[in-house]
C-alpha cells in the first residue's frame, strides 16, 4: 500500500467506527474508548504501513489488545469506585450500531454482564457476536488457537444467557420507561410496584460526584418505596426529554437546560428488571451534547 499520510488518514477514518465499537463495548466508557482509538491512530501513523497486508486486521488487533490491557486496569479502579458502576451512555440515534454490523453487546443489560467476564472472554464475545469475526481471525487477534477462542466465546454466551433475561422490544421498553418516569415523578407507589419485576434492582451511579445511593436497592417493594421517598424534592423544576442511548430509550433529566441525570430501564416479560440512574457528570457528556 502507498505510504502516504493522506492515505493513512483515509484508511484509518474508514475503520474508525469499528475501532470505537470494539473499544466502547470493551470498556463501557465512550471517553476512554476515544482515548484508546487515538492511541491506535498514533501507532498506525508510526507503523511501517508498507508491510501491513490488512489494515483492518492490524487496527482491530491493536485496539483489541489495548482494550484488554485497559480493561484489566479499569477493573482494579472500579474496586474503589464510589457506589455502583454503570456503563457510560452513548447516543446511538446517529450511529445505531457504533461500528458493528448489528447492535449486539451494546445494550446496558449485556454490558453489565460483560463487565463480569474476563477481558479476554469479553473481547472474544464482542468480536464474534458484534462484528462477526471468523474464528481464525479471532485466534490471530487474541494470540490463541481456534479451539481456545471457540471455548471463550461459548463460555461468554452461556454466562450471558444465564444472567440476562430476554429483553422486550424497544417500543415496549419505551412505554415502560415513560410509565416509570410518570409514576416516580408523582410518587405513585402502587403504579411503581405494578411496573417492577419482583426482584427488580435500582442502581445509581454518581461516582462520588453527584448525590446518589451508594448501594443497589433490591426488590420491587423497596425499589418502589425508594423512588417514592424522594419524589417531591428530586423532581421539582426538572424537565424530561426522551432520547436514545445504547439502542434503547432513555430519559434525560434537566435543570436550567443542563442534563444532570440519565435514567433508563431494562425490562423483560416480568416487568422492569433494572432501573439505571447515570448521574456521574463525567459520564453524561456523550448524550448531553
Amino acid at each position: 500500500m502507498a505510504d502516504s499520510l493522506d492515505e493513512a488518514v483515509a484508511v484509518f477514518n474508514e475503520v474508525r467506527p469499528r475501532l470505537m465499537g470494539i473499544a466502547y463495548r470493551m470498556l463501557g466508557s465512550h471517553s476512554e474508548a476515544e482515548d484508546l482509538v487515538q492511541e491506535v491512530w498514533l501507532r498506525w501513523q508510526a507503523a511501517d504501513r508498507s508491510a501491513v497486508v490488512s489494515p483492518v486486521a492490524y487496527l482491530s488487533t491493536a485496539v483489541t489488545r489495548l482494550a484488554i490491557n485497559a480493561s484489566q486496569s479499569a477493573r482494579a479502579r472500579r474496586e474503589t469506585y464510589i457506589g455502583p458502576w454503570l456503563p457510560e451512555p452513548v447516543d446511538t440515534s446517529a450511529d445505531p450500531t457504533l461500528g458493528a454490523e448489528r447492535g449486539e453487546a451494546l445494550s446496558f443489560a449485556v454490558l453489565l454482564v460483560l463487565e463480569r467476564l474476563s477481558p479476554t472472554e469479553r473481547a472474544a464475545y464482542i468480536l464474534r457476536e458484534a462484528f462477526d469475526y471468523p474464528y481464525d481471525e479471532l485466534a490471530a487477534i487474541l494470540q490463541s488457537t481456534e479451539p481456545a477462542v471457540r471455548q471463550l466465546v461459548s463460555r461468554a454466551r452461556k454466562r450471558i444467557r444465564a444472567e440476562r433475561r430476554t429483553e422486550i422490544s424497544g417500543s415496549q421498553q419505551r412505554t415502560l420507561l415513560t410509565a416509570f418516569v410518570n409514576a416516580a415523578r408523582s410518587g405513585d407507589l402502587a403504579a411503581l410496584e405494578r411496573l417492577l419485576a419482583k426482584d427488580a434492582i435500582s442502581y445509581s451511579d454518581g461516582g462520588g460526584a453527584a448525590r446518589a445511593s451508594r448501594f443497589p436497592v433490591v426488590g420491587a417493594p423497596r425499589v418502589a418505596k425508594y423512588h417514592r421517598a424522594f419524589a417531591t424534592r428530586f423532581w421539582a423544576g426538572v424537565d424530561v426529554e426522551f432520547g436514545t442511548a445504547n439502542g434503547r430509550s432513555i430519559a434525560m433529566l434537566q435543570r436550567d437546560g443542563q442534563v444532570f441525570a440519565v435514567l433508563t430501564v431494562t425490562a423483560s416479560d416480568d416487568g422492569i428488571d433494572q432501573v439505571l440512574w447515570m448521574m456521574n457528570p463525567a459520564k453524561l457528556t456523550a448524550v448531553a451534547a
